[in-house]
């Protein structure tokens, strides 16, 4: 597959973000900004699928899950700007709906017509690039990671994984993966959490989207199998 190709034909991107908006000039609220329920009011929202997700520290805090441990995050060591945040949906996204900006670096879920959730990603470095029109074929907890026979080869060192790495919080895929589909077929790229949090905001993947674990376990619990992805 042709990695730079670029599926057009998303009609309701054009009239936003195709229209030269970027998502930088549009957002400027930030939820640790709030001080106390929803966009617009001055009231503190909910930003996680628990209830009790209201701030940084709640969101990225220590993770027990699938019998594993995932460190708290330190977020203060992050820029702002690429931490999880409920914003107005000003992209115009139809509900349910992921847009990735590679060029900003954010990921996009359309709760509504009125709001999205916003969250800081990692993308693919020169080379690697994908953009296109997908739908998530199937997503898993706490995948296996089988190295590309194309990357072996340029890292030997990873064919002892060449059947697979099991899932663990020092696995690439991270906590969870989505598995990025076009026209029924695998196209290879996913979205997925990472090990790596310094990794988000920066241009250093083999074309895969990562997010921080707690933010990929958060949108893995809200898309379903056939949600469109939009990487552009």
């Amino acid at each position: 597959m042709n990695r730079r190709k670029f599926i057009s034909g998303f009609g309701f991107f054009a009239s936003g973000v195709m229209a030269g908006c970027s998502p930088s000039q549009m957002f400027t609220r930030s939820v640790d900004q709030t001080t106390t329920g929803s966009i617009g009011t001055g009231i503190r929202p909910q930003i996680g699928v628990d209830a009790g997700v209201t701030n940084s520290a709640s969101m990225y805090g220590e993770v027990f899950d699938g019998g594993f441990q995932l460190p708290a995050i330190p977020y203060e060591n992050m820029e702002y700007r690429f931490r999880r945040q409920r914003l107005p949906n000003k992209l115009n996204l139809p509900a349910k709906t992921v847009l990735v900006d590679t060029q900003q670096k954010y990921a996009y879920y359309a709760l509504s017509s009125e709001e999205v959730i916003r969250y800081g990603v990692g993308v693919g470095k020169a080379g690697f690039e994908w953009s296109g029109v997908a739908v998530v074929g199937y997503k898993k907890q706490w995948p296996i990671w089988t190295p590309p026979v194309e990357m072996i080869e340029r890292k030997p060192e990873l064919a002892k994984y060449s059947g697979g790495m099991p899932g663990s919080p020092e696995n690439p895929l991270g906590a969870r993966s989505l598995y990025l589909f076009q026209n029924g077929r695998d196209t290879l790229y996913r979205l997925h959490g990472s090990p790596e949090w310094q990794s988000i905001g920066q241009s250093m993947s083999s074309g895969c989207i990562r997010f921080l674990n707690q933010d990929i376990i958060d949108l893995f619990n809200r898309v379903e199998t056939g949600t469109q992805v939009v990487v552009r």
